[in-house]
């Protein structure tokens, strides 16, 4: 066999003097001469195929595939296919799977036959070139005309894809002949050849469906005198054929201005059909994300707006279950309960199912459901129940599972800030079975998908993951993980995914659990549907595509690690990790016309009133002060000041003693410091704050504060509550100019120098209590 082997490469190479040496050395083994005479006319055939032969016409080729259902690999096959002007005949599409669990163990056996039963049609065709692939992770990377000029190349009837692994019997390598270069071993997932050489391989099958398909190729290979009699070569360099097991590493995405292609770099090829065998699956939704040219720099997206479904064609709009998780203390969320009010998608075909694990946010809650239970249709499911999370999610989808009219499951955490209120439409309007808006944390890399896994399938950075978060690369994104906030057809969920357990998988995070079930979901199972405790993470992405999509601003997800639930309106604390928020909850509306417009007043010389907080501020931060409780008196003994001794003592609270020092001071530099900059023109403050604290005026405790200066550079006080509301009296007074502010407006601030010039006094409170937040700046 070894030296058959030799002979075919010599004959190969175009050398009579080569070719009679091959077969004057194969004279002196000991074979019967009816053998040797065989031997030397097939050389001899092998060798009359030349390649200055003609082009083989595109009209001449028949591409051939097996699906016995539609799934997203499926489609994405065809999608390419059409793309590169191919025509595709697939075999199988009536009957059920029977060729077993191709990527776990032996199988595929359904494949020959079918591909027997057709070629018996064309077994005379000695002109017709036949591509047999695979199609549920296979995609085209280049044109027939390019498929054909290198299959006739290889100046063989038959070539076979190749790879790096043996499977399934490993025994069988030491048959195989070795080769100086490339991949050894055949893959049944590609095949080309002239139609009547493959029947002549294929007519021998006599198994069984779920018999397997690469070992009955393997064993027809490794025979010597059956490999030369029909004439079989393998790949071995990926020129067609780019099986991605065991050569993830020597693959690249070769980009050209309008086609992008999968580059060999072992073997500098460009191969025609790139296959994700087995666990290399992921590997291959990453490449499909821009071969052929699914997304170039010169055209963006290609296949964005294929298949859209238009919603203003439906006579009414799809009923959607929207599963709303509160799985951990989590920050704003009053503000997101709000949001849902927000989206532009009738309110009639929405249902709420809300899962609260926390006690924390009982009281959101309860508040929400009272301002809207006549508005929306919600189902709670409180912490009483003590759902693990995995077993509320599961909840959350057979709820919609369950109902013949829910036609989406939108899944929605209570982390996620959706800015956009077109998001449920846009996301329908994709048209795929799970698709993702994509959202990051406020200026960080962190987002609600991963690019890539690793071997174990936990979290790796994609090549092209930081040009999709941050924009450079816009499009909808075949992904391997994704959170947080997603949606599923309900079709989806009455089929392949009609189990009730997807997010309990050992002790993985439930999110984690789902995807890991989604991406490893079987073609079929003879017995019974996959279960999660069937399911591993190392078996291959297989099933259910899942989506991204950056085309559009989403919003934008919440850090919640820090979050500290034991105050009584956390979110204060907020400004660090989720600035965005915290700014948009507490700052003032007008804020920014601070430096745009005219609404800074100066009611008293270099005296200036500006507005700084909302009126959910001033509410929270008297609350968490009272809450506290513990105020000083007005007593001039202070053992919170270094000296022991305050000459003005007002009745107050200090930031440091509720644990809000470091984030007033931050908010000083960040609000107050650049408002000093405008109005005292060239003074740059430090922002730098030593006594920060919140006074309380009563007519029984403390009315009013005597005539003093501040020790600060600029003061600014801070009104908490309403004139005439929530007192009477109070206001300020300047004495070197004998000008009083006695109507102080909630969430305003005066902003006046300390020391020197302004010698002001606290008017009485004449009834009912008010409160002023108070910082001494730049001391």
């Amino acid at each position: 066999a070894g030296w058959v082997s030799l002979c075919v490469d010599v004959c190969l190479s175009q050398s009579l003097e080569l070719m009679e040496m091959a077969v004057h050395r194969l004279g002196h083994l000991t074979l019967p001469l009816h053998t040797l005479l065989q031997i030397t006319l097939l050389l001899l055939n092998v060798s009359a195929t030349t390649s200055d032969q003609p082009p083989i016409p595109n009209e001449n080729l028949l591409v051939l595939t097996v699906a016995t259902r539609e799934t997203d690999g499926f489609k994405r096959f065809m999608q390419t296919a059409k793309h590169l002007n191919y025509t595709v005949k697939v075999l199988g599409t009536e009957e059920e799977w029977r060729g077993g669990n191709i990527p776990h163990s032996i199988g595929g056996g359904q494949k020959v036959r079918l591909l027997k039963d057709e070629m018996q049609n064309y077994a005379d065709r000695d002109d017709l070139v036949v591509l047999f692939t695979d199609s549920y992770d296979v995609l085209f990377a280049g044109g027939p005309e390019e498929l054909l000029s290198k299959f006739q190349q290889f100046n063989h009837k038959v070539v076979f894809a190749a790879e790096g692994l043996i499977w399934p019997d490993n025994r069988l390598a030491e048959k195989y002949p070795n080769v100086r270069s490339g991949k050894r071993f055949l893959s049944s997932g590609g095949i080309i050849g002239y139609a009547s050489s493959i029947n002549r391989i294929v007519e021998k099958w006599q198994l069984q469906d779920n018999d397997d398909d690469q070992l009955f190729y393997t064993k027809v290979y490794v025979d010597a005198l059956k490999r030369l009699s029909l004439n079989i070569t393998l790949d071995h360099k990926s020129n067609i054929f780019q099986n991605l097991n065991g050569a993830a590493d020597e693959v690249e995405l070769h980009f050209e201005p309008t086609r992008v292609r999968t580059r060999n770099i072992i073997f500098d090829t460009l191969p025609v059909l790139i296959h994700g065998n087995r666990q290399t699956k992921h590997l291959l939704n990453y490449l499909g994300n821009y071969i052929p040219d699914a997304w170039t720099s010169e055209t963006g997206c290609t296949v964005c707006n294929e298949d859209l479904l238009d919603l203003s064609t439906l006579d009414e709009y799809p009923s959607v279950t929207v599963g709303i998780f509160i799985e951990r203390p989590t920050p704003f969320l009053p503000e997101f309960l709000e949001r849902l009010l927000t989206l532009d998608y009738p309110r009639e075909k929405l249902t709420f199912f809300i899962h609260n694990k926390e006690v924390y946010h009982e009281k959101h809650l309860h508040k929400f459901w009272e301002k809207h239970k006549g508005e929306l249709q919600m189902k709670f499911v409180g912490p009483e129940e003590v759902l693990s999370e995995g077993d509320a999610r599961n909840m959350g989808m057979d709820y919609c599972r369950q109902d013949p009219g829910c036609d989406y499951y939108f899944n929605l955490d209570a982390d996620v800030v959706l800015t956009n209120p077109d998001t449920l439409k846009l996301l329908i309007e994709q048209n795929r079975r799970i698709i993702a808006p994509m959202i990051t944390q406020y200026k960080k890399l962190w987002s609600n998908f991963w690019g890539a896994l690793t071997p174990d399938g936990y979290y790796a950075r994609s090549e092209d993951y930081v040009d999709i978060v941050e924009g450079n690369r816009v499009g909808i994104w075949n992904v391997p993980y994704l959170a947080h906030v997603y949606l599923i057809k309900g079709t989806a969920l009455r089929t392949e995914l009609k189990e009730k357990n997807y997010f309990n998988q050992d002790a993985m995070d439930s999110d984690m659990s789902l995807c890991i079930n989604l991406r490893a979901q079987k073609i079929e199972k003879e017995k019974g549907s996959p279960t999660p405790e069937s399911c591993h993470m190392f078996k291959p992405p297989k099933g259910i595509f899942m989506y991204i999509s950056n085309q559009q601003e989403f919003g934008r997800l919440l850090p919640t690690e820090n979050y500290n639930a034991s105050h009584v309106h956390a979110d204060l604390w907020e400004i660090f990790d989720n600035p965005l928020d915290w700014k948009e909850k507490y700052i003032h509306p007008n804020y920014s016309n601070i430096f745009t417009g005219k609404v800074v007043e100066e009611p008293c010389p270099d005296v200036f009133w500006f507005p700084i907080f909302s009126e959910t501020t001033c509410d929270e931060l008297v609350e968490e002060v009272e809450h506290y409780g513990v105020w000083s008196g007005g007593k001039s003994e202070d053992k919170r000041l270094v000296g022991g001794y305050e000459n003005v003592p007002t009745d107050d609270i200090h930031m440091a003693q509720v644990g809000l020092d470091q984030v007033w001071l931050h908010f000083i530099r960040e609000y107050i410091g650049p408002v000093a900059l405008k109005l005292f023109s060239g003074y740059h403050t430090k922002g730098f704050a030593m006594l920060n604290f919140v006074v309380k005026y009563t007519p029984e405790r403390q009315a009013y504060l005597r005539p003093h200066h501040d020790s600060s550079t600029f003061t600014i006080n801070i009104a908490l509550n309403n004139k005439g509301i929530d007192y009477q009296g109070g206001g300020c007074k300047f004495h070197r100019y004998d000008c009083a502010v006695d109507s102080p407006r909630k969430g305003w601030s005066f902003m006046h120098p300390g020391r020197l010039t302004h010698l002001h006094e606290g008017l009485p409170t004449t009834n009912g209590t008010r409160y002023i937040a108070v910082s001494f700046v730049d001391p």
